[in-house]
């Protein structure tokens, strides 16, 4: 396949930089392969009544952590300003990191965050270089360790808000609640689940009086989630790696639940990604802990999800390829023309899709 017939044209103005307020007042068009007519236009308030007393949801309870971090090069001459996105945790005092720019580090420099505009109370947070890549990543070794390490990077932190938001404004204050699901547990994860974002106590709440259950999966999300794919071929991409858990009783749960009859509805790709990742040939799902780089594209067999929640995503990206191969390609491309015609608010802080899959052979 052509990473090309992933493309589209979306309007700037479509991009959200603001979630809906409150969260469940987003738009949700529900997506029916097939039928006639194809779409729906509703709202998340709707969910309970688009969904079927006995369906499960799946939601992903990691937590976003201030991985956006600002400093200086110290140490030799001038002290020009580094930007630092943290990605993938190592061990308790290291992290795969992408540095901007770059070619202002060389192994072994260290670099200082938080001097300005920020209190941190376990004194200078510095980093040193341990290695250095191309296209800007490094694993940075911290001074602390652990849970102090945890504290220091969230006093001086920035949420690390996707590139299409963070270069049309600073992320906030307001973005520490605002990019957390009300589902937000487990520190782990540098984006967050996007999907998630749309849920307020008053939904949950309907959504369990109408007798709909709610589960809970962790995968903690990888900066390399929102970006495009850059080869030619689908085929040539390489997928990132992302931790991720199911328990035993979840999975108990969830084979339950399809086995008297009721859906599994997937809330956003990553919770998705996990329970296709835990799933046998059979669709039972099992327990999970460990890394998955499943890469999910048209012609994939879906095994474990019904139904799927998710955001409006990037062009030629891996989330628009999945939600393709959910629905069907063709089924999208109009869908999407839809919503840009419509008026729908796209990416992290957009509207959502209710998204039925494609007749399979």
């Amino acid at each position: 396949m052509r990473t090309s017939d992933f493309d589209f044209e979306l309007p700037a103005e479509r991009i959200a930089l603001r979630p809906a307020s409150p969260r469940d007042a987003a738009r949700l068009m529900v997506v029916r392969p097939g039928a006639s007519p194809e779409y729906e236009d509703c709202s998340v308030r709707d969910l309970p009544d688009l969904l079927t007393p006995g369906d499960a949801l799946v939601v992903n309870d990691t937590r976003v952590i201030a991985a956006h971090l600002t400093g200086r090069r110290i140490g030799r001459g001038e002290e020009p300003r580094i930007e630092v996105n943290l990605h993938k945790r190592i061990d308790g005092s290291r992290w795969y990191a992408f540095a901007r720019p770059a070619k202002r580090l060389a192994t072994g420099d260290v670099v200082r965050f938080g001097d300005e505009g920020k209190v941190c109370f376990l004194g200078q947070l510095d980093a040193t270089v341990e290695e250095k890549g191309e296209g800007g990543e490094v694993i940075l070794s911290f001074a602390f360790y652990g849970g102090v390490l945890d504290q220091a990077i969230s006093e001086r932190g920035d949420m690390p808000l996707p590139p299409y938001i963070a270069s049309k404004r600073p992320a906030d204050d307001l973005d520490r609640n605002d990019y957390q699901t009300k589902f937000a547990d487990v520190e782990g994860s540098v984006a967050a689940p996007t999907a998630g974002l749309h849920f307020t106590d008053d939904l949950v709440a309907r959504l369990q009086a109408r007798g709909i259950a709610l589960h809970r999966v962790t995968l903690h999300v990888g900066a390399g989630t929102f970006l495009p794919v850059k080869t030619d071929t689908v085929e040539e991409h390489r997928m990132h790696a992302e931790w991720g858990s199911v328990s035993a009783q979840t999975a108990d749960a969830l084979n339950a639940t399809r086995a008297a009859g009721r859906r599994i509805v997937a809330v956003g790709s990553t919770s998705l990604r996990l329970l296709e990742s835990a799933a046998d040939e059979s669709g039972r799902i099992g327990p999970f802990e460990g890394e998955t780089a499943i890469f999910i594209t048209p012609g994939y067999c879906f095994r474990a999800a019904d139904l799927m929640l998710t955001n409006f995503h990037l062009p030629r990206s891996t989330l628009f390829m999945l939600v393709a191969a959910f629905s069907g390609l063709d089924t999208m491309k109009r869908a999407y023309a839809h919503a840009i015609a419509g008026g729908y608010r796209f990416y992290s802080y957009g509207d959502a899709c209710l998204l039925y899959p494609a007749a399979r052979r």
